[in-house]
């Protein structure tokens, strides 16, 4: 029988040739295609290649009988449920260099037709008017760019700014000061980044934390005037205030390529705006990245159809059967432990130690290494990290990774260890796998705890006296927060401790830093995993 290779998006004829080199298979192109419909084409298929357009959901993944592997033309695998593919065991593959240029490109032309008012004065223009003084616009030279997001296209638009002689400051979690310096960027917060910037420009993930990460509270902070552009992912800006913002007049213009709906409705308020420049997400539409990204994307689709190894895998690692049987335990234990380390240490990483003992300390263990980053790195940049190029996110980040191996664990014979040094201190979480139990945590800078690596919790550090927890207990019952574990390490009666509280929803910030006020409260971070 065939293999069935679909592809439900138009990508380059380059990709589908390789496809088509594949013996034994054939490739089915279907476009457009509704729902029901994709869900049937879907049925038999090995094998699916999407790009943004097509929504590979729950219920299209469940009408797959046979798929092994979906490829996504492009970087971002938001139009994928990820989970749902994972659990089918079907391999999510990207092509994440494609279009880094051809993003980077696009910012630019849409950050100059902005400053220019190009399109609203050639819309002008063929209307038979010649209005020279309605149309004058701003120099890039002198002004200050925030890049929000230093990722690989951040980098590329920061490149493109400083040659254009603007100051550029650099907001991403991950940035150190070093790789800032290196690339002569001032790196800052993102509160001072947008107050200080004439232009702002997003090039963050679309995550839960970064969902309208620009609102009307921030572009408030904004100078007045100031120009924003957005070519990363729609619902990074709050479009509604981004609207009123412009309207009346404290945003002097914005250029937007994302949209959180796509099409864009005809009844959107952006649509009304007059200091706009919209285009319908152009920013990987070039001639080459199309290209390169269906070349890459198929090269991957052939290696997986043919049992080879592969590179960009989103939900799974690349590994030899023996590698899977040693490490198999291990590898919910590192990514979950990569996980928690992110969010408990905070702030830009400049190294980070991970110790193997026992079991876990086979030579293979770089993949465990692997596993620790794309955990790390996930908590900023979702599902952009994978098994592959999370050693690559490490090294843009200027994150020195050194791995330690020992016969025996200090807490439990088989071990995991995180390590991590940030701009504001070292934190260190230890974890194991026991049994039907499954990963855990044994272990949180110095002090021995133990409890599951799941859920939300709320860590804090404080001084070890009477009536400590009590009140932060009254604090979260005062806002309907539930309790639904606990677990405290101390050394010494008297001393410092730590505590882990498991509750049963999402801790707002407001009840974090109310918490954080409490006398004795040396530390507190809500992580969710």
């Amino acid at each position: 029988m065939a293999t069935k290779i679909l592809v439900t998006d138009d990508i380059s004829q380059a990709g589908i040739d390789i496809l088509s080199g594949l013996q034994g298979a054939e490739v089915v192109v279907r476009t457009n295609l509704a729902p029901d419909e994709l869900k049937e084409a879907i049925a038999d298929a090995d094998a699916l290649v999407v790009r943004s357009q097509t929504r590979v959901t729950r219920d299209v993944i469940e009408s797959a009988k046979k798929l092994k592997v979906i490829g996504r033309a492009g970087v971002g695998v938001d139009n994928i449920d990820l989970e749902a593919a994972t659990r089918r065991g079907i391999l999510v593959i990207n092509a994440p260099d494609g279009n880094t240029i051809a993003a980077a490109e696009h910012t630019f032309a849409m950050m100059i037709s902005l400053a220019r008012h190009i399109p609203a004065a050639h819309r002008d223009l063929l209307q038979g008017n010649w209005n020279r003084k309605k149309w004058i616009g701003v120099e890039l030279r002198g002004k200050t760019l925030a890049v929000l997001g230093m990722g690989r296209i951040g980098t590329e638009v920061a490149k493109r700014a400083k040659a254009f002689g603007m100051t550029v400051l650099g907001y991403d979690p991950f940035l150190t000061e070093e790789r800032a310096q290196s690339l002569g960027v001032k790196r800052c917060d993102l509160d001072t980044a947008i107050r200080e910037a004439d232009f702002i420009t997003v090039h963050t993930p679309l995550t839960k934390e970064t969902h309208h990460m620009i609102d009307a509270g921030r572009i408030a902070q904004m100078k007045e005037g100031v120009r924003i552009i957005n070519c990363a992912r729609g619902g990074i800006i709050d479009e509604v205030a981004l609207a009123e913002a412009l309207e009346a007049g404290r945003v002097a213009g914005a250029a937007i390529d994302v949209f959180e709906q796509e099409p864009l409705p005809m009844d959107h308020p952006l649509r009304r705006c007059p200091n706009v420049v919209l285009t319908p997400h152009l920013g990987a539409s070039t001639v080459e990245a199309q290209e390169n990204v269906a070349i890459q994307v198929a090269e991957e689709i052939v290696q997986v159809l043919r049992d080879d190894t592969f590179e960009h895998a989103v939900n799974l690692p690349s590994l030899s059967q023996r590698q899977k049987e040693r490490l198999a335990p291990y590898l919910a234990l590192a990514e979950q432990l990569g996980l928690f380390a992110a969010q408990l240490a905070q702030g830009a990483p400049s190294s980070m130690t991970v110790r193997y003992a026992g079991d876990a300390s086979d030579p293979d263990g770089g993949y465990l290494t692997r596993t620790v980053l794309k955990g790390f790195f996930s908590f900023q940049y979702n599902g952009e990290v994978n098994y592959v190029n999370a050693l690559r996110y490490a090294e843009d980040a200027g994150l020195r990774v050194q791995e330690v191996r020992e016969s025996r664990g200090r807490v439990y014979t088989n071990e995991v260890e995180i390590s991590v040094a940030t701009d504001n201190g070292t934190h260190r979480v230890t974890g194991t796998v026991l049994g039907e139990y499954g990963p855990r945590i044994v272990e949180l800078d110095g002090y021995p705890i133990d409890t599951p690596i799941q859920g939300i919790l709320i860590y804090t550090r404080h001084e070890d006296r009477p009536g400590m927890i009590g009140r932060i207990g009254t604090l979260l019952g005062d806002r309907d927060i539930n309790i639904a574990g606990m677990q405290v390490g101390r050394r010494e009666t008297g001393g410092e401790a730590v505590m882990l509280l498991s509750v049963d929803k999402r801790v707002p910030q407001d009840v974090i830093d109310e918490i954080a006020k409490h006398p004795g409260i040396r530390l507190v971070r809500a992580i969710e995993l």
